[in-house]
């Protein structure tokens, strides 16, 4: 899986990437420990490999799009701060034209999952480690990888109005990830949290 992506990371240069991408490199072994949603995984470019670092016994591997956004992230992630200004996903570069169709964001599966009752988004953030935030009635920041947060809004539905939800991101996005990875890293978040919950 992700041929090409791993010829870009086994050509990196350890040290110089662990900085950029804020995580660890580990020299005599030549691999990398990246945390992705809370979770660190093991990335072992020789044996073209990603597992959880918790379970390198059992022989888990990442799933496929996990293994997308921690490739993608160390070959693109740049060392610059959050610009702490949220945008839309058209905002970013190409977004608008991207975005739509097969890679459409899942603010309905959010909806589905959260709309009846928006405090179980905020009770899933936190068994994720995911920061509160101040946007009614729900809405979280979830650090998908260390450089890379998404804001996540949901209104719940009612008598009158039908359940909304927003993914935000920092306006940097676009310099850590490219829009693929990007979709591949809000899947990945939004499944989580929904199953966070014993929800399908």
């Amino acid at each position: 899986m992700h041929e090409g992506l791993w010829e870009k990371v086994v050509a990196l240069e350890g040290a110089d990437t662990a900085r950029r991408a804020k995580c660890k490199y580990i020299s005599p072994s030549a691999c990398y420990e990246v945390v992705l949603l809370g979770r660190t995984y093991n990335v072992n470019p020789d044996e073209r490999r990603i597992y959880p670092a918790d379970s390198a016994a059992r022989g888990l591997e990442a799933s496929f799009l996990e293994q997308l956004c921690i490739l993608a992230y160390l070959i693109n992630a740049r060392d610059v701060p959050l610009a702490n200004k949220l945008v839309r996903a058209e905002a970013l570069e190409s977004g608008t034209f991207y975005f739509r169709g097969p890679h459409e964001l899942p603010t309905r599966k959010l909806v589905e999952a959260f709309g009846d009752e928006p405090a179980q988004l905020t009770r899933a953030g936190e068994k994720l480690g995911a920061k509160i935030c101040d946007y009614p009635d729900a809405s979280i920041e979830l650090f998908v990888l260390p450089r890379f947060p998404l804001t996540l809004v949901v209104w719940g539905c009612d008598a009158e109005f039908k359940g909304r939800a927003s993914i935000l991101f920092d306006q940097t996005a676009g310099e850590q990830l490219p829009l693929d990875a990007i979709g591949a890293a809000v899947e990945t978040a939004v499944k989580l949290l929904i199953s966070t919950l014993g929800k399908k």
